[in-house]
This record gives structure tokens, sequence and C-alpha cells, in this order.
């Protein structure tokens, strides 16, 4: 695994793939079974019939062919990475496409049966397959393991390892949500912001940190947040490319009223911007977008920000929508394979027990298709398979609303597939 911090991807160009769609990564040539035995999975699917289809881990003969590898990790995970397994099955053979799926342990799970939170194992097969659709980490059971031995250290090792510096993290309200959301309904409602998250970079990662002692004899702690011209030319051009896709509106959020490190940050964001004329590009400190987006949140299209402050505005943006277990992420490099994963955790304390809500691990697999190979339609087909089941009423608890009906997560995993096949 490539030591935390110790970014090797020091890379004179960013290859982006704007031919196929909206991937932001060119598709890799596909290499089926990570080069081992597969493992067997208790993933099941219906066949056009109804009837449900034997476990095994590769979809029929299709024109077009992709290996994924499945991490379920922890919680709720398994539960509600079967639902996703499910869709994909489905809009699959809707859209001609097939799929091998490689599934691995991470996090607590591995933790469990390794010893360590990401297995060599795991993270090779996720740099060989064309994209890895991850569940939940974590749980209470790890809680007082060093840090280094923690589950949420085989995500951290995952994204350094697979190279991925570029975070998307949409903010949709959906019309039949709105009234769930914190802030009022004509705020929010028609909310739809894309968040672009430096990854791998800033005062995360930055050296030197640690504990010291200044000249008074205090304990002091520190941190660095550095970036390099490259690392801010590589998340710009991602930014951008999305904006193009999307309403052509850029803001780069930073603080370069205080901060050298942001000054730079602004001063390449517009140098990368003479190559997308196209898009509109505004700048904003981090305070005032925080404000902002609490404000007005109609007003942002996508946004491109570092580390630290991705964290707390996608965080903050993810509250407009009304739950946490609605929205997908994915997390992107250069080149390879991205990483897809749900934002809400492993919620340990409903685990088992039939109420996860397991839209946003499938949505997750919508941005999959979209983001990875360019298959729009297929990930249309899932939005609108979820858009419908909210318009009939289904709501797992973290959703509910009055008049809405209470439903966990097989019966939610019920009226979605019934959905997505017609």
């Amino acid at each position: 695994t490539t030591p935390l911090g110790k970014r090797e991807r020091e890379r004179e160009r960013v290859a982006m793939n704007t031919t196929t769609g909206r991937s932001l990564a060119p598709t890799k040539l596909h290499v089926p079974g990570c080069g081992r035995r597969r493992q067997q999975n208790n993933y099941r699917t219906n066949d056009r019939r109804g009837r449900r289809r034997p476990s095994g881990g590769t979809t029929n003969a299709a024109s077009k062919n992709y290996t994924l590898t499945l991490l379920p990790g922890d919680g709720i995970g398994p539960e509600i990475m079967r639902v996703a397994v499910d869709a994909l099955h489905e809009v699959g053979r809707k859209h001609d496409i097939g799929f091998s799926f490689e599934e691995k342990l991470v996090g607590g799970a591995a933790i469990d049966a390794f010893g360590t939170p990401l297995p060599e194992d795991t993270l090779e097969c996720c740099k060989q397959s064309d994209a890895v659709l991850l569940a939940a980490i974590g749980g209470y059971k790890w809680d007082a393991l060093e840090a280094n031995m923690r589950p949420e250290r085989g995500l951290l090792g995952l994204r350094a390892g697979m190279e991925v510096f570029a975070n998307l993290r949409p903010a949709v309200v959906l019309p039949q949500l709105a009234d769930a959301s914190s802030l009022k309904k004509d705020i929010v409602s028609g909310t739809d912001i894309m968040v672009v998250r430096e990854l791998t970079g800033g005062i995360y990662f930055g050296e030197p940190k640690g504990f010291g002692t200044n000249d008074k004899g205090e304990r002091i702690g520190f941190n660095t947040m550095v970036y390099s011209e490259l690392e801010v030319d590589r998340i710009a051009k991602v930014a951008f490319e999305i904006a193009q896709k999307r309403g052509g509106k850029l803001c780069s959020v930073e603080k370069s009223n205080v901060l050298e490190v942001s000054q730079l940050w602004k001063e390449r964001v517009i140098k990368q911007h003479e190559n997308y004329k196209d898009v509109d590009l505004s700048h904003m400190y981090i305070d005032n977008c925080a404000m902002q987006v609490i404000r007005d949140p109609k007003q942002f299209d996508t946004i491109v920000t570092g580390n630290i402050f991705g964290d707390i505005i996608s965080d903050a943006a993810s509250m407009l929508t009304g739950s946490i277990g609605m929205l997908p992420s994915a997390a992107v490099g250069s080149s390879g394979p991205g990483l897809y994963e749900p934002v809400h955790g492993s919620a340990p304390d409903i685990a088992g027990q039939d109420k996860a809500n397991p839209l946003a691990q499938v949505l997750s697999a919508a941005m999959l298709l979209r983001y990875q190979f360019g298959e729009e339609a297929a990930a249309k087909s899932i939005e609108e398979a979820v858009n419908t089941t909210l318009d009939q009423g289904f709501r797992t608890g973290d959703i509910m609303q009055e008049g809405m009906k209470l439903v966990g997560c097989t019966q939610m995993q019920e009226a979605l597939m019934k959905n997505l096949s017609k």
C-alpha cells in the first residue's frame, strides 16, 4: 500500500476522457477475475421472468463487459450492497452491459479476518478492476483499536493506493424529499450542487505535522497545509470538465485573503480557466461559501475546493437534501478505476435489522456507470427508478414522512427492482 501522505502521483498531465459521455477517467483494458480465484458471494438477483438467479459473480455475455470489485465492508454494508448489485444486473440486462463481480474484505471485516483494515489482496484487486463499489466501513466494535489499525484507515489506504484525488459529492434535493430538509422548502427546492473536493493533499496530508514544544515550554500541535501547482491543476481540470457537462458554472472556494496556499490555488485555477472559456468561473472565500450554501444554495452549480474546505462544504450541502442516506459519492483519479460509495456510514445500530436505506448505494452505482464508463442511459435508468419508487410513497425510516409507506431495506429493494424492470 502506498504510504499515507507519500503521494507518488506527480504526473505531467491529467488524461481526461471526454469522448464517452461524462466519464472522467479512461476505461482501462478489461481484466477478468483479477488473476485469482473468484470469491463466491451471496448476491442473488432476479432474471427477466422474476425467478431468483443463482449466486455467482458474473452476468450473461453482453456487448460491453466490466469487472467491478465489491467492498461490502461493515454494518449495513452487505445489506445495501445486495440491492446495488441487483440494480446493476437488471440495468445491465436492459442496456446490454455485462458485469463481473469480485467481492473483497475491507475495514472491520478485514481486521477480523486478516488483522488489517486493508489486505494487500483487496487493494491489488481494486487496482486491477474497472471500478470499485464500496458500501460502508467502521463500527463500535473496533473503536478501541489504535488509530492506525481502525477500519477507517482502510478507506484512506484505498484512496492512496488507487491514486484517486478528486472526490465528487453531489447534493441534489429531490422534489419528493424537499419537505424533509432542515431548511425551508422554498430555499432548497431545485438545489443541484456538485462539490469537487481535492482528496489526497492539503492539511490532512501535509508535512511536517505532529506535536512539539514552543519557546515557552508549552505543548503544541501542528499541521501543514500545502498544495503544489500540479495538484491544483489536476483537480481544477476535473472540476472544469464536470462544470462543462452541468450548468457551465464553477465556483472555486479558498481563503486567499489570508493563506498563501490559497493564493497559489486561486492563481492556478485562473490559469486553467484559459482552457475552459465556456465555463463561468467565480471565486469565493470558504467562510462566505459556508454561509451562502445555507442562505441560497441554488446559486451554485459546481464547486471546486481543497481537502479540508471540501470536507466542510460537502457535509453542509448534504444536509440540504433531507437525509444523508440519499447521497452517493465518487473518488476518481487521472486514470484507472474510481471508487464509488454512499456518503453515509455503516450504521451498526441498525445492521441486520432490515432498516437500512439502500438508495444512496444504488445511486452510487449510477454514478459509477456515468462517470467511470460513460453509460449515461443506464445511469438514468437507475435514477428514474429511484424517483419513481419515491413517487410511489415508499420510505425507509430515515426519510419517512407523514402519509408515506414505511418499509425496510428488503421492501425498498423489491419496489425499486419492479420499477427498474419496466
